[in-house]
Parts: C-alpha cells; structure tokens; sequence
C-alpha cells in the first residue's frame, strides 16, 4: 500500500491537463494546439502536492538541493548549450514536465532522485511516484569560450530571467500577468510543461517551447535564446482566453526597488541605493522618449502610459558604478536592465506601471507591462510577438539626452529636485537658447536651474517644488531648444 505521503501526489498527477506523450511528434504548431485545446476546458489545479521530506523546506534547506553537473542534458556533446533541472520544494511546489525535442520527437525527462545531491542532511525523497520539477536551467557560452555559463532560468509560475555578458541576475519577465494589483487579488498563471530543442552545434541560440495554463487563459509561447553581450530572446506568444480577460498584463517585468538618492527616507543603511532597476523606460508612438524614476511607496500605487502603436519599454538599471550601491555581495551595479521590444502594431493600449511598498529588498515590488484597451475575449486567439533585451542600458535616444540620474532632498513643504543629464548634445551643450520646460499637476515649481556639469560631461537640470497642500502631484521636465526636445522626458510623482 502507497504511504499516506504519497496520496495527494497521485491524486494531482491524475488532475494535471494532457501533454505530450513521451516520443509523440512535435512541431512549431504543437504546444499552441494544446493550449487552445485546453482553453476550452474547466481550469484543473495542477499538482502542488510534496512528499513530507520535501513540504515545508526553508530557503536554506532548499538551498542545499543541488544538481549533479555531470547529469547536465546535452553534457558531453559538444554542442553549445546544457540543460540542468531544478527541483520542488519551497516556494516552488508547480510540478513542471520538460521535454527534450529532438529529430521531431519530444521525450520526457523523468524525474530521479539520483539527478541531485542532498547536502547537509537533507532527506532525498523516497521512492514513488514521477512528480516531474520545479524549471531548469540553461547554460551556455557568454563569458568564455571554454566554459558554458549560466545564462537562463526558468522556474515559479511563469517567472524566467536571464543575463547578459558579465551581469548578475536581477529583474525577472513573466509569460503573462493577470489582475495584477486588482482589488479581488492576483492570479499567477503557471508555464505547465516546457519543451526544449536539441541544440545544434555551432548554432548559438536554443529555442524552448512553454504551456501556460491558468484559470482565466491558456498560453503557448516560444522563446528563442541567443546570450551574447546582450542576451536576446525571441518570443512568440498565442493567448486563448477562458473568460473575457479585462486585466492581462503582456510582456510582464518583476523587479525590486527598495530605496535610491531621490528618496532613502525611513532607511538606515550603508548603502546610496538598493535597487535591481532604477527608472521605467517608454518610447510611445509617437516617439516621445519617457523616463521615470522608480518608487517605493507609502501605499501601493499604479501609473499609466497611454498610446498606440507603442515602441517599447523596460526596466532599466542606469548607474553601474559600484560606488551608486556599495554593495560587495549584491552588486546591483550588474543587474541587467531588461527592454522589450514589440514586433508588429500591437495597437491601442497601455504600459502599466505597479509600485507596491516594501521593507525588504527580498520582495520584488515593481511590475511593468502592456495592457491592451480592448477586453481580450473568451473563446478567441491572440497573438503578440516580442524581444526581450537583457542588456546594460537601452539604446541611447538618437539626438536625446537621457537621465543619468534623480536626487532629491529638502522638506515636506520645499523639495528639491536635480536630474543629471548626459550624452546626446548634452557634453559641451551651449546653454544659449535652451529652456527648461518644467510642470507639476498640483502645487508650485520655483527656482528652475540649468547649468554645465562637467563632472559628468553632460548637464544638470534643478529645481524646487512646493505641494502647498497637494496629496500628489506629476512632475515633468525636458530640455528644449525652440520647440525641439534636447533631452528624454522626465517624469516623476511626488507623494508626501
């Protein structure tokens, strides 16, 4: 008789929505037809379950799960890429199915205990039933050409990041956010299974194929992975919505935002910053370039980009010295920034920005994404394609300056502001000519300031802003020669 442990597994096993069998022909088409297929049946909650040995774990126990290297998918192959597998347990109790795809057939790994090492005393399960992982990993060439490095996780919920050349790992993308901040709570759509393609030699880029699956849609994407300097990824994405979907969220970031010079009230810290992104990047349709400082709020808080035909945007880590964090462990100064980069007229709609507050640097508190105007209905097929840059900054905007950085200090009645900016026509700009272009929806801006910065090649921009009561207000400033801009568009709210 199966131990009583061992129950709830089999029973979500039974409940989890059909995949592709083991050795079953694969395609570009299949993993789309399985997500519309299952769109158009009741939502079944996958298995969540864990044996005793692995439920409750610890961040430090979970830790102690290591994969064993040599067990690596495609090691020994001299081929450009390997695979490892992550296992359950923590926070990530999804049991995820990986496949390999190869000579048109995907092949299911299954899972073995034997594929990890169980250190410090931590039990390894016992022997039972198949309960699959929690992601992988991809490694690769990206630092040397004699080593594979890791490049790509993909693991809880719909999570994945990645990085580039020299980067350490910091801002997350997601396959789809749903009623992100909405007052009923948000729902986390799950990738269910991932299909990974055989890598080919001397190919360098690897595709992998995911199932979203979640109670208001169902999602088939294909991510094509290319690390270099910058690490791109190629996404296709079909969306089958279950219901009528009001709140999606395309192309989602996740990031962390803890305190920065523009606003470290209520820290005590050694450090000038801690942050994985700094400012929020939008290029709209018309091509104005936006950027605005991140916060983090007394309450949560959410801004709004309005505009069709929108170019891109990202979260963006902008100051890379290591004296901006002080930081020897965390080294925030190599989070990469991520950009995402429509493919196509996306059409009318939004990028989203969530600020949510937060005592900790462990919490990502910061969500970007694209929502469209229109409600995304039940029983029909979406599709957006994209790229995900995972870069040291966005290209510089042609002809623009752009913020190096925001700080900000004085009282609750008088704040002042000094916004830094370079490149462009900002080192050795004539200040002949040129006009600060200076505005707040509520309360006073006083004693605007334009002046060289030599120290930075470029040119900072000051000023005071007096609330005179306001609760909130939006701040916005450019450079301006005539009526042509010199300088991206700052923008920032200001909040007692």
């Amino acid at each position: 008789m199966l131990g009583a442990a061992l129950l709830p597994v089999l029973d979500a096993v039974a409940a989890r929505p059909a995949l592709a069998k083991d050795g079953e022909r694969f395609n570009a088409d299949t993993v789309r037809n399985m997500a519309r297929q299952l769109a158009a049946q009741p939502f079944k909650q996958g298995n969540r379950s864990l044996p005793a040995e692995l439920d409750k774990l610890s961040y430090d126990d979970y830790r102690n799960i290591r994969f064993n290297m040599d067990r690596a998918v495609w090691r020994g192959q001299q081929l450009p890429f390997e695979m490892q597998l992550l296992h359950r347990g923590f926070l990530f109790r999804d049991q995820v199915d990986v496949f390999v795809v190869a000579d048109g057939r995907a092949r299911r790994i299954d899972y073995d205990p034997g594929l990890f090492r169980f250190e410090h005393g931590l039990k390894a399960p016992a022997a039972g039933p198949d309960f699959g992982f929690s992601g992988f990993r991809l490694h690769g060439l990206l630092n040397r050409p004699d080593y594979l490095d890791e490049i790509a996780v993909f693991q809880g919920a719909s999570y994945f990041r990645a990085v580039g050349k020299g980067q350490g790992y910091g801002t997350s993308a997601r396959g789809l956010a749903v009623k992100t901040a909405a007052p009923s709570g948000e729902e986390f759509p799950v990738f269910r299974a991932f299909y990974v393609e055989q890598p080919r030699a001397h190919v360098p880029s690897i595709v992998v194929h995911a199932l979203l699956d979640s109670p208001s849609a169902t999602a088939a994407h294909r991510f094509t992975i290319r690390p270099g300097d910058a690490t791109v990824m190629s996404v296709e994405m079909a969306l089958y919505p279950r219901t009528d979907l009001a709140e999606a969220g395309i192309a989602p970031l996740t990031s962390m935002f803890l305190f920065g010079p523009a606003d470290h009230i209520g820290f005590d810290d050694f450090r000038p910053a801690v942050r994985d992104a700094e400012g929020l990047a939008v290029i709209g349709g018309a091509g104005e370039y936006l950027w605005r400082p991140l916060a983090n709020p007394v309450r949560l808080q959410i801004s709004v980009f309005s505009g069709s035909n929108m170019r891109g945007f990202g979260l963006m880590q902008r100051q890379r010295s290591f004296f901006d964090y002080q930081d020897l462990e965390a080294r925030y100064e190599k989070r990469p920034s991520v950009w995402v980069e429509p493919i196509g007229d996306w059409g009318e709609g939004a990028v989203h920005l969530v600020e949510i507050p937060t005592p900790e640097e462990v919490h990502d508190n910061i969500v970007a994404f694209w929502r469209p105007k229109d409600i995304l209905r039940k029983g029909s097929e979406y599709t957006y394609t994209y790229r995900l840059h995972w870069v040291w900054d966005m290209p510089t905007p042609p002809g623009l300056g752009r913020v190096a950085g925001t700080r900000a200090g004085g009282t609750g009645e008088r704040r002042l502001f000094v916004v830094d900016l370079v490149d462009g026509p900002m080192p050795g700009l004539a200040l002949d000519g040129v006009r600060a272009d200076v505005s707040a929806s509520a309360g006073e801006v006083r004693d605007v300031v334009v002046q060289p910065n030599p120290e930075m090649s470029g040119v900072r921009l000051s000023f005071a802003f007096e609330p005179k009561g306001a609760g909130l207000s939006e701040l916005r400033a450019r450079l301006l020669k005539g009526d042509t801009p010199l300088s991206e568009t700052w923008l920032y709210r200001w909040t007692p």
